[in-house]
């Protein structure tokens, strides 16, 4: 009886948009030297990079914020919007960056800064080229105040008929995620699997018709889903 061959995995397709040579060059190094990461193509703006990522159909974006022209916030939000498929993670200097809180709000799935290592960026890459969102756990915290002090302060009831379909145990890890809480911490909160606390942020993002965690963590704090508290 023949053996069949396992599965060929494919490699993440990645695209680079930084207006900056030097960045982009040393980002395609260092995913150059991954097993499982193709860097695709590569954008000095905004405009180039939504007409490469049209072209080139990319699994993950890395886009800086500021360039001439179209910036990576514009850029952001039409690729969400004309390229579904194709994730983008920002990427900046500043961890407090009002650009790159912006450009979440656009449709990003993912921040960083642009001194991350190498082993985060793979992983982040990973993690949103698998549906998942990725924010640099040094700053995610501090994002999340960001988000606080930036977004309107939500009513308890302005997202009753959003959220009339989440379970009580989907509520309850929807709060979770805005407080920042990654799935294990969430299973050991809860006293449940973690493949358990994965399948409820799966259904979440399902009835909520939201993208990842990060926009999980927007549509709670915009709808007054969340007793996370500003610092200070």
């Amino acid at each position: 009886m023949a053996t069949l061959a396992p599965p060929t995995t494919l490699p993440v397709r990645v695209l680079l948009v930084d207006d900056q040579t030097l960045v982009r060059t040393g980002f395609r190094m260092v995913l150059d030297a991954q097993d499982g990461v193709e860097v695709v193509g590569e954008a000095a703006d905004g405009r180039t990079g939504i007409d490469m990522c049209r072209t080139l159909a990319p699994d993950v974006v890395l886009m800086d914020v500021r360039m001439p022209g179209m910036d990576g916030i514009a850029a952001t939000a039409l690729i969400a919007e004309e390229c579904p498929e194709s994730r983008v993670i920002v990427l900046t200097t500043f961890d407090l960056d009002e650009y790159a809180f912006a450009a979440l709000r656009a449709g990003a799935s993912g921040f960083l800064l642009k001194d991350v290592k190498p082993a985060e960026l793979l992983a982040s890459i990973r993690a949103v080229a698998g549906g998942d969102a990725a924010i640099s756990s040094r700053v995610s915290r501090r994002m999340l105040d960001l988000f606080s002090q930036r977004l309107p302060a939500g009513h308890p009831d302005a997202g009753h008929d959003a959220v009339a379909a989440l379970t009580p145990r989907e509520s309850e890890v929807l709060s979770a995620i805005a407080e920042g809480l990654t799935n294990t911490e969430i299973a050991q909160r809860m006293f449940v699997a973690e493949s358990t606390v994965k399948t409820h942020v799966g259904r979440i993002l399902m009835k909520l018709g939201l993208r990842d965690r990060v926009h999980a963590v927007i549509f709670a704090y915009e709808h007054g889903l969340t007793s996370h508290r500003r610092r200070g």
